[in-house]
């Protein structure tokens, strides 16, 4: 076809020269075999002969065929050669192709040499640039252009304002986007159907869904673009009512909703965690007879993998297959995400083989895959593979596959390995995130390793990360969990904005501490500020009165909690309220409110009846409880095996403490040895009873020595 296309051209060109010719045949047969060599093709000399207009359009179709930025280059040379540069549209067809390659600055340059008299009058070539900027992510130049435009008198048209508008849209700022919106209206755009369907989307975006229902409703006349923007909007801002509303409208209007428009009704449910009614319209969908897209099985997908319904996930896996959409790379993204989260490693490993070609976020979907189901170690190996991925540049760890793997080593309490991969992490140039810094805060508030935790907050306020909620919520529970009162407060305070994390992690903090009257008025703030509690919050207050032997506040607080706040008492609950009452030696009372449980109390409520029946060595109580305890709830802690066997040591009764142990080790179960640990020059150090195997330990016993015999 190109040979043909040349050919054609060469019968109109009757006043070529001879050179001319011989370079054209060359041309030709160069971009009929390879697209390349071009250097010894471009041989026109500046002497020529043929028509002004048959120049333009031989290097207008040069230009098209360009598959490299040198053979651009080349033809740009040989058009200022020519003196074709003087032409408008080529100036313009340049700095497109320019754009095309990501070379900005030579579109910037082609556009900057061209003579500002007759680039005034030239609409394309404004319009050129101004896109190429937008194209590249360059939206504050393609607004100063703008700027410029109005400055040399050239008026925008229909083509200027929907590039305009994206460009402020990507920038963020409401005032300019109206200030473009009052150009619109001045300009008489009004009614043009693709600049108004951009300021929509652009409303949209901004979240001012009430602008961009003002300005639908203005509209004259609507496409499917118009409609569907509205319910995209909608779903954008989690506004699934806006969504339906629109979608019945639309409906009355006489538009059938097609396939975009669903899938922008399943994502407004999705978004808004509605679950269920997004997979009953999904249904709905499918009872119409319109065919599943794959961006709308991806929505699906997504909301399997949240409700963890892993067998309507393979349903939809299914339709993938049916549809023929399994070479969709974000389709298969989105099964590797939701067998993932269904924690069913096998097929989530099975449909990442499976993938011919594989993005980053392929990787990460895997590794979380992994971490996520607890299998650190698997996810680690899977990221030094992606490491390992030579020839794959494009493919490298981000800060989602770090964040993956070290928040899985902490959610293991694998403290260590997570504090080691981080810092790997910061000898790259991957630079951390929030949900980085949150995982590692929470492995120094779990290591009590406070001075790991003072350096973490350095880098936060470096990389001016101390305004994010969920940033200052993790340096809340590193404090306050590490004893630093002063610090967690400062913090707490100093937030811009609090959410019930805030709050929780406050009353937490001081919980743990013992510091229960604390934790009471920071409750009472809560309530006072208009928020309203939820079960973390009455678990956190209730442990901090049950720690501090707060008994009237929390039987008051756990009363107020259906009859108040509308929260049933869950096991946790109850098992905070056994706690407190048995702490405080009211075993009986304890004992009844575990009797009188809405549901079958688990090991967790009794083995805080039993350590209770332990301090205070009560024999009746505890036969009760050990009854429930191995009769009923199947084990597989020895915690309460321990407990019970020191319970009858303490008592005297040496043959029942060794058939619990007896019995214990029967089953198979070992008790894990106490460890504590300290932070030695950014190491931390455990210790264990028994173990002589940590390094310089015949050091930390010569200290005890001596402090032994201080205290003698």
């Amino acid at each position: 076809m190109l040979k043909s296309s040349a050919q054609r051209f060469l019968s109109t060109s009757l006043s070529f020269t001879q050179s001319h010719f011989r370079f054209l045949s060359i041309f030709t047969r160069s971009f009929s075999v390879a697209h390349h060599n071009i250097q010894s093709s471009l041989q026109l000399q500046p002497s020529y002969n043929g028509t002004h207009n048959e120049l333009i359009d031989f290097f207008d179709y040069l230009l098209g065929q360009c598959v490299t930025t040198q053979q651009c280059k080349q033809v740009h040379g040989q058009v200022f050669l020519t003196g074709g540069n003087s032409s408008g549209f080529l100036a313009a067809r340049l700095v497109s192709v320019y754009s095309r390659f990501g070379l900005v600055e030579d579109s910037q340059k082609v556009f900057d040499n061209f003579p500002v008299e007759t680039s005034s009058k030239n609409m394309l070539l404004w319009n050129s640039i101004v896109r190429a900027n937008v194209s590249n992510g360059f939206y504050i130049e393609a607004v100063e252009l703008y700027d410029k435009m109005l400055k040399f008198g050239v008026w925008a048209d229909g083509f200027t304002f929907p590039l305009v508008i994206r460009a402020c849209t990507f920038i963020g700022d409401l005032f300019l986007c109206k200030r473009i919106h009052c150009r619109v209206l001045q300009m008489g755009f009004k009614n043009n159907l693709h600049v108004v369907n951009e300021m929509l989307g652009m409303y949209g975006k901004l979240g001012q869904m009430k602008d961009a229902s003002h300005v639908f409703d203005g509209m004259s006349i609507r496409s499917y673009v118009s409609w569907n923007t509205m319910i995209s909007g909608y779903a954008f801002n989690h506004d699934y009512g806006g969504a339906t509303k629109m979608f019945h409208r639309m409906e009355l209007e006489g538009f059938q909703p097609n396939s975009v428009t669903w899938t922008s009704l399943l994502s407004s449910h999705a978004r808004c965690g509605k679950h269920e009614e997004t997979m009953e319209l999904f249904g709905l969908m499918r009872l119409r007879g319109l065919g599943a897209t794959a961006e709308a099985l991806a929505v699906v997908l997504s909301v399997c993998a949240d409700l963890a319904e892993v067998n309507k996930g393979k349903m939809i896996h299914a339709y993938v297959i049916k549809g023929g959409f399994e070479h969709y790379l974000f389709a298969k993204n989105a099964l590797i995400c939701m067998y993932g989260k269904c924690r069913d490693v096998e097929h989530a490993q099975k449909s990442f083989l499976e993938m011919k070609t594989k993005n980053i976020v392929s990787w990460n979907a895997l590794i979380s895959s992994y971490a996520e189901s607890g299998l650190c170690d698997e996810a680690y190996e899977i990221f030094i593979q992606l490491e390992k991925s030579n020839g794959y540049p494009q493919v490298r760890p981000n800060i989602i596959s770090w964040s993956a793997v070290i928040g899985g080593f902490a959610s293991k309490g694998r403290g260590e390995e997570s504090l080691e991969l981080f810092r790997r992490m910061q000898l790259t140039t991957v630079r951390a995130n929030s949900v980085t810094i949150c995982s590692i805060l929470s492995v120094c508030a779990e290591l009590a390793a406070l001075n790991l935790g003072r350096e973490i907050h350095g880098n936060v306020i470096r990389a001016m990360m101390d305004d994010n909620i969920l940033v200052g919520n993790g340096l809340i529970n590193m404090y306050t969990k590490c004893g630093s009162f002063k610090d967690g407060q400062l913090i707490f305070e100093n937030l811009d904005t609090k959410d019930l994390i805030s709050w929780n992690s406050m009353i937490t903090g001081y919980g743990i501490q013992g510091i229960g009257q604390n934790a009471l008025r920071v409750f009472d703030q809560m309530i006072n500020s208009g928020f309203k509690p939820d079960n973390v919050t009455f678990v956190a207050i209730l442990s901090a009165c049950s720690h501090a032997g707060l008994i009237d506040e929390g039987r008051s607080l756990f009363n107020q909690m259906s009859k108040v706040y509308g929260i049933e008492p869950q096991m946790e609950h109850y098992s905070c309220m056994v706690d407190l009452l048995g702490r405080a030696g009211l075993l009986q009372e304890a004992n009844n409110i575990i009797k009188n449980m809405p549901m079958k109390p688990n090991a967790c409520v009794w083995s805080a009846l039993l350590n209770s029946c332990r301090m205070y060595k009560n024999t009746c109580v505890t036969e009760e409880t050990t009854e429930h305890i191995f009769h009923q709830i199947n084990l597989e802690s020895t915690g309460s095996y321990m407990l019970l066997s020191n319970i009858y040591a303490a008592s005297g009764k040496w043959e029942e403490s060794a058939k619990v142990r007896i019995s214990a080790k029967t089953k198979g179960l070992k008790k894990i040895p106490g460890q504590s640990w300290i932070e030695v020059n950014k190491k931390v150090y455990m210790f264990s009873a028994g173990n002589a195997g940590q390094a310089n330990l015949e050091l930390v016993y010569g200290v005890l020595h001596v402090l032994a015999l201080h205290m003698e």
